[in-house]
């Protein structure tokens, strides 16, 4: 079945769907992971976002239940050059069409991702729809201009759970994870650092998180524009002045961090999003090749740094990817640490942030 994706500023890109038929709307962006398209489809991250792959051919290794990161698929639609028609893995439980017409996310592959990466590149991400029922270009272009912005948008509320849930219970100290789009990788990797693992909304009142008894809290990951999620910022607020719990922020964990310090965010011209982004500790010098996922940023001018030193630059283009507060036990990454998938580089800050509790 023929599809179009069309962009807001009237570049079309001519298509097969694969998937659900239909029509989505969102911010178009590109990931250039060669692998872990399943992790990037059930990335909460991603909601509100059309994801195109660099990597030319997607699904050779099929799905599987195991590889999930959430609790079901986010992304607005999925952009590709050659769907596998044979995938091929022995932990293969089902093909990416079918995967993705089960959870009735729409496809299109045909694409020419490396002229759609390279216009996203030259002009920044932007929003787009693709459609299998509305084959008219200059219908579906004006669709995407109409369609919503992400900055300003809590998309936040969409992801989070519903209501507190332990992940994990044992003799280890107890984290409370403030859901804001949380990866199962990330609940992992405190399960494996021998921790008490308690996820709650992003919501959750701070009298809420204190009834756990925390040695520490955990501000996850999660999609949209850190500024809208209000409600989080006031609890992390909190938590600062409490002054004695350490936090650990990861991806929209650390904008939401930095913006509770005081700072301000903005939007990338198009973002991080792959496995492959090296990033320097700037205290030694160690460069982690890392896991990125995001549009927006820290603001480092916005900082004050008599409390607030920068710990991590992103290499590719200099921007802030990590910062500690110099007297209190917080501190905060832009990348994100679990990998899942990708490198294992920066796992090591779960045991610095166990260690610090």
């Amino acid at each position: 079945m023929k599809a179009l994706l069309a962009l807001e500023d009237g570049r079309i890109f001519e298509g097969v769907s694969f998937g659900a038929a239909g029509e989505c709307a969102g911010e178009v962006v590109f990931n250039t992971g060669m692998t872990g398209y399943q992790e990037v489809l059930t990335d909460p991250s991603y909601k509100g976002q059309i994801v195109a792959m660099t990597y030319p051919l997607i699904g050779n290794y099929g799905v599987n239940d195991a590889d999930a990161e959430s609790r079901g698929l986010w992304l607005e639609g999925f952009v590709v050059k050659e769907l596998s028609e044979a995938p091929s893995n022995w932990r293969s439980e089902k093909d990416l069409n079918t995967y993705l017409l089960e959870n009735n996310i729409i496809g299109i592959q045909g694409v020419d991702t490396r002229a759609l990466t390279r216009h996203i590149r030259e002009a920044g991400a932007m929003k787009a729809v693709i459609s299998t029922t509305d084959l008219d270009p200059n219908s579906l272009v004006a669709k995407a201009r109409r369609s919503p912005e992400l900055a300003g948008r809590d998309l936040v509320e969409s992801v989070t759970c519903e209501k507190p849930y332990y992940f994990a219970e044992q003799d280890g100290p107890t984290v409370v994870v403030l859901d804001c789009g949380v990866k199962y990788s990330t609940l992992r990797q405190l399960r494996e650092e021998g921790c008490t693992v308690v996820v709650v909304p992003a919501h959750t009142a701070v009298d809420e998180i204190l009834a756990y008894r925390p040695a520490g809290v955990l501000l996850s990951n999660g999609p949209g524009d850190p500024a809208a999620v209000t409600y989080a910022i006031d609890t992390v607020r909190a938590l600062l002045k409490i002054g004695t719990i350490p936090l650990f922020g990861i991806c929209l964990g650390q904008q939401i961090l930095g913006l509770a310090l005081g700072g301000k965010t903005f939007k990338m011209k198009f973002g991080h999003h792959g496995s492959n982004h090296p990033v320097m500790d700037l205290s030694t010098g160690k460069i982690d090749i890392t896991v990125q996922n995001h549009g927006f940023c820290i603001d480092p001018d916005s900082l004050n740094t008599d409390d607030i030193e920068i710990t991590h630059t992103n290499l590719n283009d200099h921007s802030l990817e990590g910062i500690r507060h110099r007297t209190l036990p917080v501190f905060s990454v832009q990348f994100h640490p679990e990998a899942g998938p990708g490198p294992h580089d920066a796992r090591h800050l779960f045991k610095r942030f166990v260690k610090s509790m």
